[in-house]
This record gives C-alpha cells, sequence and structure tokens, in this order.
C-alpha cells in the first residue's frame, strides 16, 4: 500500500468516476484503475462497485477511505513541516446545515489564524451529508439540530456512522419572513397562521426524509413548498417574497434587514450541537472554531439555553 495510492482513492471516491479523477490528477485512467485493483487485491476486499455512471464505495471501501484521508492528511502535515521547513499547512474542514452563526465562527478563526498557510473547508450540504462527512473523515466535524421529532431517527444514524452529538445550544422555534410581509407585525405566529404561505425548506438530496429536514415541523402537511440548496437563496426569496421558513431565530447579518424573526406558539425547541468521529480527537483549530461558536450564539438573545459540553 502506498500514498500514491491511498490520493488515487480519495480522488476516485470524491468524483464518483475513475475518468474524472484521472483528469483532475493529470493521470491516466488505467494507472488509478491499476491501483485501485493492487489495493483491493492486497487487502482482500471490494473498494468501488462499477456502473455505467461511475463508481460507488462499498461499505468496505468506505471506512477504507476513512482512514485513507487520516493517513493522507498526516503524511501532509508531515511533509509540509519537514520537507518545508518550519511552514506547516494548517487545515481545518466543517460541515454544517445553513447556519449563519456556524459561517460567521468559520471565518474568525480563519481572520484570526497568524499562521502563513491553511487549507480550510466549509461546506453547507444536506443532513445526511454532514452525518457521512464526519463519518469518512472528510470534515472534522457537522453542526445539525436535533428535537423530539427526529432525535430516535438521527441518533441512530449516528451510532451506526460512529460518531457523536456533542449540543451547543438550544432555542425556541422563530419564522423568518420578509419585513413587508403581511404577517411581519405580529408578536407570536401559530402554525395556522401559515398555511397560506410558501414554505421554504432546504432540499435533502437522496435522503430527502421528514426526520433528515432542516426545518422543525417538517411534517406537517403544506399546501405550497419550495425547497431550495442554498442559503443565499433563501435570503432572497425571504427579502422579496411572502414565503417563510422555520429555524431558530438566530438572523445572519444579511437578513438583519429585512427580515422578521417571529417566535412560534410551541413548547418545541432546536438542540443545535456538533458531530465528531469517536475514533477523532478535536484539533486545535476546530477547538478555536467551536469556542467561536459559542461566543457568537451566547450573544443571541433568540437562545434559550447555552449548553456546556
Amino acid at each position: 500500500m502506498t500514498l500514491q495510492q491511498l490520493r488515487y482513492l480519495i480522488a476516485i471516491a470524491e468524483q464518483g468516476s475513475i475518468n474524472a479523477a484521472a483528469t483532475q490528477l493529470y493521470a491516466s485512467q488505467s494507472n488509478l484503475s491499476t491501483a485501485v485493483k493492487e489495493l483491493e487485491r492486497e487487502l482482500g476486499i471490494t473498494i468501488f462497485t462499477r456502473s455505467n455512471r461511475g463508481v460507488t464505495l462499498t461499505n468496505d471501501g468506505t471506512e477504507l477511505l476513512g482512514y485513507a484521508r487520516q493517513v493522507v492528511e498526516q503524511a501532509d502535515m508531515l511533509e509540509a513541516r519537514y520537507a518545508g521547513g518550519d511552514a506547516q499547512l494548517a487545515r481545518l474542514a466543517i460541515s454544517t446545515q445553513h447556519y449563519y452563526f456556524s459561517v460567521q465562527a468559520f471565518m474568525q478563526v480563519a481572520d484570526e489564524f497568524q499562521g502563513d498557510e491553511y487549507d480550510f473547508i466549509l461546506r453547507e450540504c444536506a443532513t445526511g451529508q454532514i452525518i457521512d462527512d464526519v463519518r469518512s473523515f472528510r470534515s472534522e466535524a457537522g453542526i445539525l439540530y436535533v428535537d423530539d421529532f427526529n432525535r430516535r431517527v438521527l441518533e441512530r444514524a449516528f451510532a451506526e456512522a460512529s460518531v457523536s452529538f456533542y449540543p451547543l445550544f438550544r432555542a425556541g422555534v422563530h419564522v423568518f419572513v420578509s419585513e413587508r410581509h403581511p404577517l411581519a407585525d405580529r408578536d407570536v405566529l401559530t402554525p395556522d397562521d401559515l398555511a397560506p404561505y410558501p414554505r421554504y425548506s432546504f432540499e435533502q438530496g437522496t435522503a430527502n426524509s421528514f426526520y433528515y429536514a432542516e426545518e422543525p415541523f417538517s411534517y406537517l402537511p403544506h399546501k405550497k413548498i419550495i425547497r431550495i440548496s442554498d442559503r443565499g437563496t433563501l435570503t432572497n426569496l425571504l427579502t422579496h417574497h411572502n414565503g417563510f421558513t422555520l429555524s431558530t431565530g438566530v438572523l445572519s447579518e444579511e437578513m438583519l434587514s429585512g427580515i422578521a424573526s417571529i417566535p412560534l406558539d410551541t413548547d418545541a425547541s432546536m438542540e443545535v450541537g456538533y458531530l465528531m468521529h469517536d475514533e477523532r480527537k478535536p484539533s486545535d483549530l476546530l477547538v478555536r472554531y467551536l469556542a467561536a461558536l459559542r461566543e457568537i450564539i451566547a450573544k443571541n438573545p433568540t437562545v434559550t439555553e447555552c449548553l456546556a459540553n
């Protein structure tokens, strides 16, 4: 087994195609195919299943990918530290649901970082992808929420992925609407108040389950639903149209002008926290990121309880 083989494995898994990985790496497709076959023969496992649409990791391949990422990451750090003098490339990778406070904390760490080089990655993605990113060591941590409705299903998914959930804060459910929305001047809203208006919801891909939704009460029937995939689109829709979304009530800076946050009349709450792989220790940068996250959240009036962990 060589580092080159592991790098090929990672590239193929990320691209979903040997041909695409070869193009990305400026290598021949035959070299990548041979590397995979040699790894499979050496380890006695099947890493990928092949089809006309590309390749997909098997269960054994997924487990191997997690280890491969760790080995390559450590090798890169060693090379940066000793082959290139004293410089060390710092790395931080976070996968998160579409929360502005996740972005704000991430950029705070980047802005405060004193090193000469770094490679930071922030992925805003679907809930299932967050869990998989942490499971496969693609990200150091994942930010998402649980509540009484989704907790049992998500905790089972966490256990199967060998990841654990650490709570950060609890917040009541709030409705986001445009300041020009007919309901914008209300102090409190009920689900019945929202019935006539479109509901904006983040699309969850193949794991499009009520339990994986980023918005509470996604299981309640609603006649008008618009599914989106990025936070910028949500901000635009909320600002210029008469729909709504449900969230923690923590408004981003781009939402402070033009969007109202109104409590929903319910006893339900959202518990936001982070995922970490059970076999991974937090890096110094991740510790700093989580500290920045807690600082930002503690200043927000909609947060009902900051949860020490």
